[in-house]
Formats: C-alpha cells, sequence, structure tokens
C-alpha cells in the first residue's frame, strides 16, 4: 500500500466518522442531552483535513489542480462545522449548513476529478 492509497484510506474513515457523528443528533432528536458525538466529529474533521494537507496535487494540469484546491476547501469547511459544534451560541443549522456545504463540494470534486483525469489520459486538453 502506497502513501496515496494510505491517505485515501484515513480520509475515508475521517468521512464514517463524520457521517457516523450527524446521524446521532439526528436520531436521538433536538432534547437529546448526549454532546459526545461532537468530538467524533471533530476528530473526524480534523483527520480528513491532516489527509487533504499532505495529498496535495502534484502534476502539471492547472484546472486538475485547482480541482484538489477545491476539494480541500470542503475538509475546512468540516472543521468550521466542528467549530460551531463547540460554540456555546450556535443552532444545530450553523453546523449542519456547514457539513452540506462541505458534502456538496465533495461530490462536485469527486465527478470532476476522475473525468478531468481520464482527458488527460485520452490526451484531451480542454
Amino acid at each position: 500500500m502506497n502513501r496515496q492509497q494510505t491517505l485515501n484510506a484515513i480520509s475515508n474513515i475521517g468521512f464514517l466518522m463524520i457521517a457516523v457523528a450527524m446521524v446521532i443528533p439526528l436520531v436521538s432528536g433536538p432534547l437529546s442531552e448526549a454532546t459526545w458525538y461532537s468530538y467524533i466529529y471533530a476528530a473526524g474533521a480534523v483527520i480528513l483535513l491532516v489527509s487533504q494537507l499532505f495529498s496535495p496535487y502534484k502534476g502539471k494540469d492547472i484546472r486538475l489542480k485547482r480541482l484538489y484546491r477545491i476539494q480541500g476547501w470542503s475538509a475546512i469547511f468540516f472543521c468550521v462545522a466542528a467549530f460551531f459544534l463547540f460554540w456555546p451560541g450556535a443552532a444545530m443549522r450553523d453546523w449542519v449548513a456547514f457539513t452540506l456545504a462541505g458534502a456538496a463540494i465533495r461530490c462536485y470534486t469527486s465527478i470532476a476529478i476522475p473525468n478531468r483525469q481520464r482527458r488527460i489520459a485520452d490526451g484531451d486538453n480542454k
């Protein structure tokens, strides 16, 4: 297993931690006293951010480099959402909104990056 595969596996673990932490307050209801899910979410966000920081794009294609940079912003959005989990005056909508923004960016780049890589492999530079 090379370094990139290891970082991809670590980022998947971070995503799973974020997903589990998202489901817990939605299932338990707004009146639940459980706050331990915020620590799981924050750990997943930090794991995701670290894996993004250590896996930059080192190729020469500018569009692909931009897509990887955009993908890194999703990890930053997840970390901002984790901040709002611990902020005393924040509501649930605050961290959920940043989580959805990070997920939307990640969905876009998960489609756009392989498409661009395929175009580069085919020799199409458009």
